[in-house]
């Protein structure tokens, strides 16, 4: 079994870009809803345990929620702009702001 990297080593922005949009896409091509699901909560408790290691239980609360948020807004928003669009807008916020927050930071 391979040992995960250091916390501190991790970026988490493309991981949040990963469990969003490629959660996204595992759900669309393989018909399986679930298995998006997996996908987008695995990326974000890797990243949530780089945000609680590098930046304490606040910043890691925050952009959690945030990515939480983000999966949830991207429902309603795809029904008003289209579904890859309303992908797009909510993974780039969401990374944006784990850049920020957290990445910017190592």
């Amino acid at each position: 079994m391979t040992a995960l990297r250091p916390a501190a080593d991790i970026a988490t922005a493309p991981l949040v870009a990963l469990g969003l949009a490629g959660g996204y896409l595992v759900a669309r091509e393989t018909g399986i809803r679930p298995l998006g699901g997996v996908l987008l909560a695995a990326a974000g408790l890797y990243a949530g345990r780089t945000w609680l290691d590098r930046n304490g239980p606040a910043v890691a609360g925050g952009l959690g929620a945030l990515y939480l948020l983000a999966f949830g807004a991207s429902h309603p928003l795809a029904k008003q702009v289209g579904a890859w669009p309303a992908v797009g807008v909510v993974t780039a916020v969401a990374a944006g702001a784990a850049y920020a927050a957290s990445d910017r930071r190592r």
